[in-house]
C-alpha cells in the first residue's frame, strides 16, 4: 500500500534501528517507573482488510439472487484491493448504483464495528514479536483504540490474545471508546493527555497522521510513529519528529 507519506518511510535499517532502539530503552525506568508504548490498533497493530473482505464475501452471498452481477464482483474481492472506506471499496468492485451502496454499506456498518468480526484481523508484519519484545523487556504497553466498549471491546480482547500480543498481563491494558458516536481523533487527544498517569511515553504508535501529530503534542519527548497503511482521507502533514514506517519487522 502506498500513501502521500510513502517517499517519508524510513530505510529499512533506519526502520530496524529505531525498533531496536525502543526495544533497548524498554528496560530503562523515569522516576523509578517503567516506561509506556502505546499502540493503535486497526492499521497500526492489526490489518483488518481480511475482516472487510469477509463482510464483502457475506454481502457477496446475500446479494445473489437480487444483484448477482455486483454479488460475482464482489466474491473477488482480495486484501489488495482493499483501501479506506466501503464506498470507495464497493466502487472499486463496480458497485456504484446508488441504491446498492447505501444497502452495501450499512450491511458493511452492522458487521464491521462487531465484536464477532474481529477474529478476522491479522497482525502487522513483525507487530507481535516487537509488542512481545518490549514487554518483556519491561515497558508497559496499552493498546488505545478508537472502537467501542460496548460492541467490541470483548473482541478486541479474544483477538490480541489470539494473535499472540501480550494482554491480560499485568503491565498491559486496553483502553477503548466509551460511546461508539465520540470522534476518533478527539478520544485520542483526550486521553492523550492523561498517558502519563500510568508512567513515561516512550513511543506512540498510529495509522492515522492528525493521532500521531496529537500524541506527539501531549508527549513532545516520545516517538511518535506512523504506520503508513491507511488513513483518513485529507490527512494534515506530519510534525517535524514523527516518523514512517510500515511494518514492524526488525
Amino acid at each position: 500500500m502506498t500513501s502521500r507519506f510513502t517517499p517519508l518511510r524510513l530505510s529499512t535499517d533506519g526502520r530496524r534501528e529505531l525498533l531496536n532502539a525502543l526495544i533497548a530503552r524498554s528496560a530503562e525506568t523515569l522516576g523509578g517507573l517503567p516506561p509506556l508504548i502505546v499502540f493503535d490498533l486497526d492499521g497500526t497493530l492489526l490489518d483488518n482488510r481480511p475482516r472487510v473482505v469477509a463482510i464483502l464475501h457475506e454481502l457477496a452471498g446475500h446479494w445473489r439472487e437480487t444483484a448477482p452481477a455486483a454479488a460475482a464482483a464482489l466474491k473477488t474481492a482480495t486484501n489488495e484491493h482493499i483501501g479506506y472506506g466501503i464506498l470507495e471499496n464497493l466502487a472499486r468492485f463496480g458497485v456504484t448504483e446508488p441504491a446498492l451502496q447505501q444497502a452495501g454499506q450499512q450491511f458493511w456498518f452492522e458487521r464491521f464495528f462487531n465484536d464477532d468480526y474481529l477474529r478476522h484481523d491479522v497482525p502487522i508484519a513483525g507487530a507481535v514479536a516487537f509488542a512481545t519484545r518490549c514487554y518483556e523487556a519491561g515497558a508497559n504497553l496499552m493498546y488505545l483504540t478508537g472502537r467501542d466498549t460496548p460492541k467490541m471491546s470483548l473482541g478486541t480482547v479474544a483477538s490480541l490474545r489470539d494473535c499472540g500480543f501480550p494482554i491480560g498481563l499485568v503491565g498491559t491494558s486496553l483502553v477503548t471508546k466509551p460511546t461508539f458516536d465520540i470522534p476518533d481523533d478527539r478520544f485520542k487527544r483526550e486521553t492523550g493527555a492523561l498517558l502519563a498517569r500510568v508512567g513515561p511515553v516512550l513511543a506512540v504508535f498510529d495509522n492515522e497522521p492528525a493521532n500521531c501529530n496529537a500524541l506527539l503534542e501531549c508527549h513532545p519527548s516520545c516517538s511518535s510513529v506512523l504506520l503508513d497503511t491507511h488513513h483518513a482521507p485529507k490527512p494534515p502533514e506530519l510534525l517535524a519528529g514523527v516518523v514512517v514506517i510500515d511494518t514492524f519487522e526488525t
